[in-house]
């Protein structure tokens, strides 16, 4: 029996924590950033107001410790290890200055610093909030049945075969099915669908989803540390320990270039002295030369873009498990996809319902004649049975004596007659043929497809137009099948009947000719190509553990047309990239000329060099919109 319940007030200890966004102040950086900017602010006040050194020379002191100290630790501890940091020279250079009695710019410089490094810090974190949502999703505790009692237990706490209860407005603690109850739950956190689900018996549910009005009994169906969450939450750890190779390898030129810089800075200083220039004149050119030429925009333009792409992705369904995989993404030129899960549903339904003639039974008489014998199955076939009969309103009458026989197919007595539904011995071309017959004699077969996906046509034309070639069709089934999907989804390049190691040697047969290959699967049987392909791409929901393991990305909702999207994604967020070290490049090199040929005041080079620093962080983080993906999508 299912009740349902009027909703009711869900404790404060089971309620979700709403997200929220970091404050600007929880972050140490943003916190001495203040503290050097005040002290920087009251020391400049008195400065022009014509105050005595020792009424503003204390609190110049503070803005260099407060701004100064924590790049100077790190870049102290980079030396230690025999690497040159960027954040040294900043330090060293406002040091320099403030030794020449250049003190208000030195300290100008620090607090400039401070704030760029706050405002990274800043947009780390609301990079971070944008992927937390996906995170901070399942409950802390679920009620669990047991012995007819019922228990608060912790959601880590469940196993597989626990019996959870779930009240209007609480969050399902774990991945499981319905046992009892009928309920509309709100699933777009995990699959993106916009209205609430309605959810019976045998039903799926995910942890962390939102329960309507009804009650629901919920049979645990996966370890909390296996769930869809968690699994989650590993993707997006994943992506965020990781870098992108252009990342990698400007932090390798970044160990030269400030060796360079270091070199460069003394030729600065030392041939104008040797000219006869002031000493003055000469450390105040160079310090400001070391300071324009320092490349922490550089070192900034690539990772902000990626991770801003990552962001706003797994916010729509396509988890990049890193900015590794995201940038590779961006590279494909050719796309292969397989068949069974992917480009169809993986699940089949009744194409057809052909009763024997002289049975006196017409299609919806034997259709109804299968569901019913079918009904009480959990066979795949028998599901797509009594689904097709409740498609077409019947009613199949009640069944007794149900047995089912594994590979044979099920017998039951339906209104006086022994009904058995199993496969036919020969299949008719790519379908699945299923016979009836009554007190043993055939009266019909039911043909049954896998069906395509809806949004599949669109997405394989969308690759072909990303790619400039139509996509690959690679498949373990037989040619009829494959030929018909091919046919439905505007695919030419059809290859079936493939073994798992035949779909590695297909995709690097596409690769040897030199196009990188993005490959879309589910499977178990798809995870070596995956692993094979340029980039891999699992569809998230019907998805095997290996497939998801080895793939680079995930469609968590198995939404196929997100995947151009992700890769149009990808692509602005590698433009992006090049935006920046143009931006970087160019407010470098201006700078560099401007004090070698002229004279660069250095408040201005610091502002210069900081400000370009700012601008490559914020035009990054310009694909954490929303406006983003929907460019993306639509495109």
């Amino acid at each position: 029996m299912s009740t349902t319940f009027a909703p009711t007030p869900v404790p404060a200890a089971d309620r979700p924590a709403p997200r929220r966004r970091t404050r600007v102040l929880a972050l140490p950086e943003a916190r001495w950033a203040l503290a050097a900017t005040v002290a920087f602010l009251l020391g400049l006040t008195l400065d022009l107001g014509g105050a005595p050194g020792w009424a503003y020379g204390p609190l110049y002191a503070v803005a260099y410790a407060a701004g100064g100290w924590e790049p100077g630790l790190e870049g102290l501890r980079a030396l230690r290890e025999k690497t040159l940091d960027v954040d040294l020279l900043m330090i060293v250079a406002a040091l320099g200055a403030a030794a020449i009695g250049q003190v208000l710019d030195g300290a100008l410089l620090i607090v400039i610093f401070a704030t760029s490094g706050a405002l990274e810090a800043l947009a780390t974190a609301r990079t971070a909030d944008s992927v937390r949502g996906l995170l901070d999703l399942a409950p802390a505790t679920a009620t669990r049945l047991a012995d007819g009692t019922e228990e608060t237990v912790p959601t880590a706490s469940l196993a597989v075969g626990d019996l959870l209860l779930v009240r209007p407005g609480e969050r399902i603690g774990a991945d499981g099915r319905v046992t009892d109850g009928t309920s509309e739950v709100d699933q777009a956190t995990i699959t993106g669908e916009s209205v609430p689900v309605v959810k019976r018996t045998g039903d799926e549910v995910f942890a962390g989803t939102l329960n309507g009005t009804g009650a629901l009994r919920v049979r645990v169906a996966r370890d909390p540390a296996d769930s869809v969450i968690a699994r989650i939450v590993a993707l997006v750890e994943e992506a965020s320990r990781t870098k992108a190779p252009t990342q990698l390898f400007i932090e390798k030129v970044e160990q030269r270039y400030a060796v360079g810089v270091v070199a460069a800075t003394l030729a600065v200083f030392g041939v104008p002295l040797a000219f006869g220039d002031s000493l003055t004149d000469a450390l105040l050119r160079a310090m400001t030369f070391m300071i324009v030429a320092s490349p922490c925009a550089v070192v900034l333009a690539t990772m902000p873009p990626l991770l801003s792409a990552i962001a706003n992705a797994g916010r729509h369904g396509v988890l990049v498990k890193s900015a590794v995989a995201m940038e590779r993404l961006a590279e494909i030129d050719t796309a292969a996809l397989d068949k069974t899960g992917t480009l169809t549903e993986g699940t089949p339904e009744v194409t057809a319902v052909r009763p024997v003639p002289g049975s006196g039974l017409d299609e919806d008489a034997l259709l109804a004649l299968a569901a019913a014998a079918e009904h009480p199955s959990e066979h795949p076939l028998a599901r797509a049975v009594v689904a097709a009969a409740r498609t077409r309103g019947l009613r199949p009458a009640p069944a007794r004596d149900f047995t089912a026989l594994p590979g044979c197919g099920v017998t039951a007595v339906v209104g006086g007659s022994v009904i058995e539904v199993g496969r036919a011995d020969t299949p008719e071309g790519d379908e699945t043929t299923v016979r009836v017959t009554r007190d043993g004699t055939p009266v019909g077969t039911l043909a049954l497809t896998d069906r395509v996906r809806s949004d599949a046509p669109a997405a394989t034309a969308a690759l072909t137009a990303l790619t400039g070639a139509s996509p690959v069709l690679l498949t373990g089934d037989n040619a009829r099948a494959a030929a018909r999907v091919a046919a439905a989804t505007g695919l030419t390049d059809v290859r079936a009947e493939l073994l798992p190691q035949d779909k590695v040697t297909a995709v690097r047969g596409i690769q040897d000719t030199g196009r990188k290959v993005l490959f879309i699967g589910d499977g178990v049987n798809d995870a070596p190509a995956l692993a094979a392909a340029h980039t891999g791409v699992a569809m998230g929901r019907a998805g095997s553990d290996l497939a998801l393991e080895t793939a680079d990305a995930v469609v968590v909702r198995d939404e196929l047309s997100a995947v151009p999207a992700a890769v149009r994604l990808a692509r602005a967020a590698r433009r992006l990239v090049v935006q920046n070290l143009v931006i970087a490049g160019t407010f470098i090199t201006v700078l560099v000329a401007w004090d070698l040929i002229g004279h660069l005041p250095l408040p201005l080079g610091v502002a210069g060099h900081e400000g370009s620093t700012v601008l490559v962080g914020l035009n990054g983080l310009r694909l954490l919109r929303e406006s983003a993906w929907r460019r993306a999508s639509s495109a």
